[in-house]
């Protein structure tokens, strides 16, 4: 049996949630239909039937629904502690999650619990027996081939890794409420408060289909007027390099890369970054990159489908400038 760690994101199942479920499927197929169970954790926004119609799109055969006061907010240890006793009471083999900073805790702490290792950033597996998984490693420049040998398997798929595509054929999945009891010392760490953040045009990087992102070059807090701009013509969102971050130009949940937010648009047009692998690391996966930048060696410009060589504040303008007229 397989175990998969679903995270919602707003009304629907989250994107890199139905990724995972679509690399579960691929391993049920391997290991010749083994069943695909879901966990969802937390109250839902939704009614509970337009959540298993959709992963029962995605060929997801049974879903568990764990609720109470313990889950009223998010607590790592407290989710780990549901899943393991799910894990147990259906004898799971493998348990994946997306490697999301949620999926990576909870699944953490569940090896932890479980005393398996874990293995983060999965990508692809080689073969069932042995169990070989292969993940990204240092910041996702190499790649790690890794034998789970302990049961259950305990690992987080990377994020864009595999395609969140319907199943062949869907299934009516069962639908399971499940309170279970959560010690004291597992609620010790827990989300206390939100506040929303302060409108900008960053959008959800990791579901833009466009995102326009600068580096260094924007020269400072004033050089990402004509991103925005920009951004906002193409219906996408801003993304920044850690320079930017660290100078305080512009806020971290803006900024991609291995320390930031890894994307897959179909459109990453990147200005005045140099491309170093930290920041390649989040954008790699991007369908079609488009470099602007004075330097012509820039790795970022030799890395891009497509690049214009030329200061982005004399470029972005004219392009900006195009489309609203080519709009009106």
């Amino acid at each position: 049996m397989i175990l998969v760690l679903v995270e919602m994101e707003g009304e629907a199942v989250s994107e890199i949630s139905l990724e995972t479920v679509a690399f579960a499927r691929a391993l049920s197929t391997e290991g010749g239909g083994i069943l695909i169970r879901a966990v969802v954790v937390g109250e839902l926004p939704v009614d509970p039937d337009a959540v298993a119609a959709e992963l029962g799109a995605h060929g997801v055969g049974e879903v568990h629904h764990v609720r109470g006061d313990a889950f009223e907010s998010y607590a790592g240890a407290a989710w780990a502690a549901a899943v393991q006793e799910l894990q147990q009471e259906t004898g799971s083999v493998v348990v994946l999650a997306a490697g999301s900073p949620h999926g990576n805790e909870v699944l953490a702490h569940l090896a932890a619990r479980l005393d398996v290792p874990m293995a983060a950033n999965v990508v692809s597996f080689v073969g069932l027996a042995p169990f070989v998984v292969t993940r990204q490693v240092v910041g996702g420049a190499a790649l790690e081939e890794m034998q789970l040998g302990s049961r259950p398997a305990v690992l987080t798929v990377a994020g864009h890794s595999w395609t969140a595509a319907r199943a062949d054929s869907a299934v009516a999945p069962s639908w399971h409420e499940r309170t279970p009891v959560i010690a004291a010392a597992d609620l010790v760490a827990r989300v206390v408060a939100k506040g929303a953040k302060e409108p900008d045009h960053s959008g959800d990087l990791k579901s833009a289909r466009v995102v326009v992102g600068a580096g260094r070059g924007a020269g400072g807090p004033d050089g990402f007027d004509d991103v925005a701009t920009l951004a906002e013509l193409l219906g996408g969102s801003v993304g920044v390099s850690r320079v930017v971050t660290s100078l305080g130009w512009r806020p971290h949940h803006e900024q991609v890369g291995q320390t930031g937010s890894r994307i897959a648009p179909d459109l990453y047009i990147a200005c005045g970054i140099s491309g170093a692998i930290q920041h390649w690391t989040g954008c790699a996966s991007s369908k079609t990159i488009l470099a602007v930048n004075t330097d012509a060696e820039a790795p970022m410009v030799t890395k891009a489908d497509y690049a214009v060589i030329g200061d982005m504040h004399e470029v972005l303008p004219a392009v900006i400038e195009e489309i609203r007229r080519r709009s009106a």
